[in-house]
């Protein structure tokens, strides 16, 4: 069992968990997340690693309410705990010196790059950091990025907090003042896609953090298949992280999409065995 020591709800929909894995706290990298699940009745969920203190054997994991097993894991207080947490999985970002980076957060994905974002500026880049939203509130870590970062960009997309507009619109003014070595964006499949074509219409190296559904987490179920330069990977091994100009990217939001409706539906059925009276 994993104990949760910390748990904070950032908006309507996102959590913030801290639980007790000192196993992993001490192993895991940027870009690198666990699988876990809550009970022996769950499924396995994919959860990016959004911070780790080693010294006290926690992990960090920000999640997004989408699903049935997400709003279950939304239910849990400090002090609960979950059954199973494995990891940490898949290959790490590669932390160097590359010059200037740009680094992309969208929503929920913004956990995923701050872990980046730091490992990056302690390499000794010049780290931009864009940070993207539907609203104000859906904008998380705000602080914790500011810190680490040269450059803090914040768009939302009704201009509530900084900018308003698309993150995509903001990467081109970056890159039309400056010389970017590297990029990375992490978010909604759409909008990855479109930094990758934005970056790339530039000649910017980029790179992504896929999230397709996973179940083992070590290559044996093939669920997390992804097209990448026209081979098939596995994002549980092969990534998360590929060049975002390798991915195919019509076929992975296609499959992002397989499984929309029946979320939805064991979600809304969870919710009504739940205000169900007995008697």
């Amino acid at each position: 069992m994993y104990k949760i020591t910390k748990s904070e709800q950032l908006s309507e929909n996102e959590y913030d968990f801290w639980i007790e894995a000192p196993r992993i706290a001490a192993k895991a990298q940027p870009g690198q997340f666990v699988i876990l699940r809550i009970n022996d009745n769950g499924e396995r969920i994919p959860l990016t690693i959004a911070e780790t203190d080693p010294s006290n054997g926690t992990i960090r994991l920000i999640f997004q309410v989408i699903g049935k097993t997400t709003a279950e894991l939304s239910k849990l207080n400090t002090g609960d705990s979950i059954l199973d947490l494995t990891g940490p999985l898949g290959m790490p970002t590669e932390i160097k010196n590359y010059g200037t980076v740009l680094i992309v957060g969208g929503g929920v994905g913004i956990a995923a790059i701050y872990p980046i974002v730091k490992g990056l500026k302690q390499a000794g880049n010049r780290v931009i950091t864009i940070l993207g939203a539907k609203t104000a509130e859906l904008v998380i870590l705000q602080e914790e990025c500011r810190y680490y970062s040269d450059e803090l960009i914040i768009t939302t997309d009704d201009g509530t907090l900084g900018v308003k507009g698309l993150v995509t619109e903001a990467m081109e003014q970056v890159i039309a003042r400056e010389i970017i070595n590297c990029s990375w964006a992490i978010g909604p499949s759409m909008m990855m896609k479109f930094c990758t074509l934005t970056a790339s219409k530039h000649e910017v190296p980029i790179y992504v953090s896929l999230n397709p559904i996973m179940i083992d987490g070590t290559g044996m179920c093939g669920g997390c298949r992804v097209t990448i330069d026209g081979n098939i990977k596995f994002a549980c091994v092969d990534g998360p992280e590929f060049k975002g100009t390798d991915v195919n990217w019509d076929e992975f939001i296609s499959r992002m999409k397989q499984y929309t409706d029946e979320e939805k539906q064991c979600l809304t059925a969870d919710q009504k065995v739940q205000v169900t009276p007995h008697g």
